[in-house]
């Protein structure tokens, strides 16, 4: 917990418009929920820019309505600033976070970077496969994963914060 009493979570995947706003979107809804989303303001952004300004994808967006999550951000790139503005900064895949690892200016900022994967139960994926061209399928085996970690994310986070 930081000196300001939240902890800041910043999800990470390759163009900010698929993984990381759902991710964002759940974990926001699962604080919502238990009014703690002051406590644990998340936020999302991509590895790659190419993307900036877009809304996520109208597929992740019409399967996370369809699950009643809204996903409104905008996809933006990575910063610098990130490293030092977040306590946490979650990876979707092992190339997200080897891309994080080389942009993380310190040894102790890249303690900041985990993997979504670690927080999943019950599921034989080591990490959040990219579902761009896997269909509709690929868009619910996604919001399926990241309801799991996002959950299990905020119970290890609330859990270390109970007053």
């Amino acid at each position: 917990m930081t000196s300001k009493g939240k902890y800041r979570i910043l999800f990470v995947c390759l163009g900010n418009i698929c993984r990381s706003p759902a991710a964002e979107g759940i974990f926001r809804a699962i604080t919502d929920a238990h009014g703690m989303t002051d406590r644990f303001p998340a936020d999302s952004a991509g590895t790659y820019s190419g993307h900036r300004g877009d809304l996520p994808d109208r597929r992740m967006r019409r399967a996370a309505s369809a699950r009643g999550y809204e996903l409104t951000h905008r996809a933006r790139p990575v910063s610098m600033s990130d490293f030092f503005d977040f306590d946490l900064i979650i990876a979707m895949d092992d190339s997200n976070f080897t891309d994080l690892m080389h942009l993380a200016p310190s040894v102790e900022t890249s303690r900041k970077i985990k993997r979504m994967a670690d927080y999943f139960t019950g599921h034989s994926f080591d990490y959040v496969p990219d579902p761009y061209y896997m269909g509709q399928d690929g868009f619910e085996l996604v919001l399926d994963l990241l309801e799991d970690a996002c959950k299990n994310l905020f119970e290890t986070l609330a859990g270390q914060v109970q007053d």
